[in-house]
């Protein structure tokens, strides 16, 4: 209700200012002690060896650089994915880099990897108390070349591996030159392969098993996300994100904001991203879980993707349209249709 009268405010902003703006309040409200707790009743699952209070969690991107865990925990997310974050801090893409498409419930960003770098991210994790399950979502540097992609993945593994619940591999941003090329078989087999070498490392070095997800695009064919799915299997990879924005713009041609370069999210997406969660499911066969992203705006949209195979959704642009309260509009209904099935069997 206070998040509905509060949007035409916001959207009157420049969406990157109304991000800050919000975060701002959000953290004055919390220090002041008056940011209460969102409480979802909810029979855990186990994922990818982790035990997630709730399937709801957020997707990366809201918050880059792990600023704001502490607000975001207590909002009802069952986990929380930070990023993406790179080995240095980069600037990300010269602004207006986000556009707001009210009509279609979308957003398309090219924000381009901004962050602070992934030391000034391990510094903001360990400050705050965060204890909720914590994902987080690295990717290369825009001025490393796509051969060398391998040296900034594996340096951002080596650096939040202590810190994170699980680490997400980002190869699908549309918004980093040539990055959706590592999604091919050779470079994709070339770089799952080295990066599980260093897991079974990081393993040995800190006595801790931090599985691995992968994250890909909605713009891929079937043999495309077959091949993907081979690979993931291959180097038993722990999880796969699906997905991605989409450079597609297929049910807003019409509209002026959608000749905008970048990544389109929101409703446009929803039915593509679940239609790659479907074949992902047929090709893996359960044999590695599936976290559903892309389009998710209502708690029927957050029912389909786990309808079509995945074990757990993510949120983001549905939180831009309708606020924190979709959080746990979601997991109540998910919570009482997981709580009903288990009760007839």
């Amino acid at each position: 209700m206070f998040y509905t009268l509060l949007r035409p405010l916001l959207f009157q902003l420049d969406p990157e200012s109304a991000h800050r703006i919000t975060f701002r309040v959000i953290e004055q409200v919390r220090r002041l002690g008056l940011l209460k707790r969102v409480s979802v009743s909810c029979r855990s699952r186990s994922v990818m060896g982790l035990t997630f209070p709730n399937p709801v969690g957020l997707a990366a991107g809201l918050d880059k650089n792990g600023e704001h865990l502490d607000a975001l925990a207590a909002m009802g997310f069952g986990f929380i994915e930070i990023g993406t974050v790179t080995p240095r801090p980069q600037p990300g893409n010269p602004t207006p880099r986000i556009f707001r498409i009210p009509e279609a419930n979308a957003i398309i960003n090219r924000m381009g990897f901004n962050n602070h770098g992934v030391e000034q991210l391990v510094e903001n994790i360990q400050r705050s108390n965060y204890q909720g399950i914590l994902g987080i979502n690295i990717g290369k540097n825009f001025s490393t070349p796509l051969e060398k992609a391998i040296d900034d993945y594996l340096i951002g593994l080596q650096k939040v591996y202590c810190h994170a619940s699980y680490v997400t591999i980002n190869i699908s941003s549309p918004n980093t030159k040539d990055l959706r090329q590592l999604q091919a078989a050779d470079a994709l087999d070339q770089l799952l392969g080295g990066l599980k070498s260093e897991q079974a490392k990081l393993t040995q070095i800190h006595g801790k098993y931090v599985p691995m997800a992968v994250k890909i695009a909605p713009d891929l064919d079937e043999k495309q996300i077959e091949s993907i799915a081979a690979l993931l299997l291959k180097h038993r990879i722990d999880g796969v994100i699906a997905t991605n924005t989409t450079i597609s713009r297929m049910g807003i041609e019409h509209l002026k904001l959608a000749q905008e370069s970048g990544g389109l999210s929101g409703a446009p997406l929803t039915q593509s991203a679940t239609a790659v969660i479907q074949q992902l499911h047929h090709f893996l066969q359960g044999a590695i879980p599936i976290i559903g992203v892309g389009g998710i705006l209502s708690p029927d949209d957050a029912q389909d993707k786990l309808n079509s195979g995945a074990s757990l959704i993510q949120l983001y642009t549905g939180l831009i349209y309708h606020g924190p309260g979709l959080i746990k509009e979601i997991a109540q209904l998910i919570c009482a249709d997981s709580k009903h099935n288990h009760l007839q069997q």
